[in-house]
């Protein structure tokens, strides 16, 4: 079974995730700020992360950063999750290795599972 790591730190919008992905069939792992998901990345490898950009101790920018300098986590798919709609923020997001970035406002549980299902390669 393939698990995501879910960086998030609202919390309501996390568990809304991670119980939309395991519906579909996925494991989580789950991350309030960008330093715990750096730290579960020490542990375990997630097949994807989905990441917030605006988040507490280290933001999405600087997970993503330490994600690409590290050769056993940069081929990891990154589906950045965010607010941030600004050119600039989305350039910079994949720049740093990101495969997505998804306006969260624009976004729909269904439309989020559908992207990861496609990157993971599952039907």
């Amino acid at each position: 079974m393939k698990t995501v790591l879910i960086a998030e730190d609202d919390k309501f919008l996390s568990s809304a995730y991670r119980l939309k992905l395991e519906k579909a069939g996925l494991n989580t792992l789950m991350a309030e700020d960008g330093q715990q998901a750096l730290d579960l990345l020490q542990k375990h490898r997630p097949d994807l992360i989905l990441l917030d950009l605006i988040m507490p101790v280290k933001d999405g920018f600087q997970v993503l950063e330490a994600i690409s300098q590290k050769s056993s986590l940069k081929d990891i798919p990154v589906i950045v999750a965010s607010n941030l709609g600004q050119k600039e923020d989305i350039d910079k997001s994949l720049s740093f290795g990101a495969k997505e970035f998804v306006i969260k406002s624009d976004l729909s549980l269904d439309s989020l599972v559908a992207k990861i299902k496609s990157l993971l390669k599952l039907s």
